[in-house]
């Protein structure tokens, strides 16, 4: 975050925004498994392997659909070229928009999960240095690891604002994760719509940015 002017930081944390809200709306809807989160999955996944939480299989396949939105997102970046952010936007944005339309059918339990895992895990190939992710949008125990540091080395006397930037890409998370989860009891799933519209304004944004040279 910190290599970053402040426009790709804005970008950053609205993407973090996103995957907050996008992260309740699946958490609230499939009972406690996650579309963004793939560590507590994982968990999930594991304690429902040894029958101790009943139907936490079904984490297995939320997370296999976030890597293959990984990859997917990793290949378009790829394929854009200097143009990654704004192709790998459009990506998430498409994806969002065929979840959200396969929710507001209703009834749909699997796929518009799925769908909503897939672009999350595409949204992780938005920034990239030197083949590797640089910013993770979609999961924070990373984020607050570097907020600790920071903070260590600001009070023993190094740079006293760097920890700063982690901050307020945790509070975007949050932000999007309380407005999500204050929508889904009035809209549940259709609140997706919400979603399919902030990432259009990412998209938007990102194109104000021009080309990338991070690669």
């Amino acid at each position: 975050m910190r290599r970053y002017e402040k426009r790709q930081r804005l970008l950053a944390i609205g993407l973090a925004a996103l995957a907050g809200f996008v992260d309740a709306l699946g958490f609230l809807k499939l009972g406690g498994l996650f579309v963004s989160f793939m560590s507590g999955n994982s968990t999930r996944l594991a304690a429902g392997i040894t029958g101790v939480v009943p139907g936490s299989l079904f984490a297995g396949a939320l997370i296999a659909a976030f890597v293959g939105g990984v990859m997917a997102g990793e290949t378009v970046g790829r394929l854009a070229g200097r143009r990654r952010k704004q192709a790998v936007l459009a990506f998430v944005l498409v994806a969002l928009a065929i979840a959200s339309a396969t929710a507001t059918r209703g009834g749909d339990l699997v796929l518009a999960p799925l769908l909503m895992a897939v672009a999350m895990g595409s949204a992780n190939a938005v920034f990239q240095r030197d083949g590797e992710v640089s910013v993770g949008v979609t999961y924070m125990t990373g984020t607050l690891v570097k907020i600790g540091q920071h903070l260590t080395t600001a009070f023993a006397g190094g740079p006293r604002f760097a920890w700063v930037p982690y901050l307020l890409l945790w509070l975007g998370l949050i932000a999007g994760a309380t407005a999500g989860a204050a929508v889904f009891p009035i809209l549940d799933l259709k609140a997706l719509w919400i979603a399919v519209a902030l990432a259009a304004l990412l998209l938007v944004g990102a194109a104000t940015l021009g080309t990338s040279h991070e690669e």
